[in-house]
Order: C-alpha cells, then structure tokens, then sequence
C-alpha cells in the first residue's frame, strides 16, 4: 500500500473510532445531566463527569500522536456523534 492508501485508511478507521468515543461520550453526558437532575447524591455524577473528560483526554492524545490527520478525523466522527446525539435530544422533547 502506498503513503496515501494508508493515510485514507486511518482517516476512515478513525473516523468510526472518533464516532464511537463520541456516541459514548454522549450517552455518559446524558446520564450525569439525569443523575444531577434527579437532585440525588452528587458522587455519580461528578465521577462519570470526571471520568468522560479524561476519556476524551486520553483518546484525542493517543489520535494527535498518530499524526494531524487522524486527530481530524477522530475529532470529525466525534462532531458526527455530537450531532446525532442533540438531534435525537430534540426529538424526544
């Protein structure tokens, strides 16, 4: 394969990886919205909270150091997951 094929190639897988994190990331954004919401204990929340920003932090480092063009993919699918999730936050109201 050439430099290219495998550039497009970790772009695509990246992609799906960036889109995936995020659909994670969002789901877990959700929870600890309801968690604080539901006005129990601030533990959950505050945990899954601390434990999704050092998720993100760790998955967009390991995608910067596999070079700019996979960090903008991931960060691609991510948007991608972002959109989904407010879209279907907004049709359930």
């Amino acid at each position: 394969m050439t430099d290219d094929a495998l550039t497009a190639a970790l772009a695509a897988g990246m992609i799906i990886s960036g889109f995936t994190f995020g659909h994670l990331y969002f789901t877990t954004l959700r929870r600890a919205a309801v968690l604080f919401a539901s006005g129990s204990s601030w533990m959950a929340p505050v945990g899954l909270t601390l434990g999704r920003i050092a998720a993100a932090v760790i998955f967009l480092s390991l995608a910067a150091r596999l070079g700019a063009a996979a960090l903008l993919a991931a960060f691609l699918g991510f948007l991608v997951a972002r959109a989904l999730a407010l879209r279907a936050e907004r049709r359930a109201d």
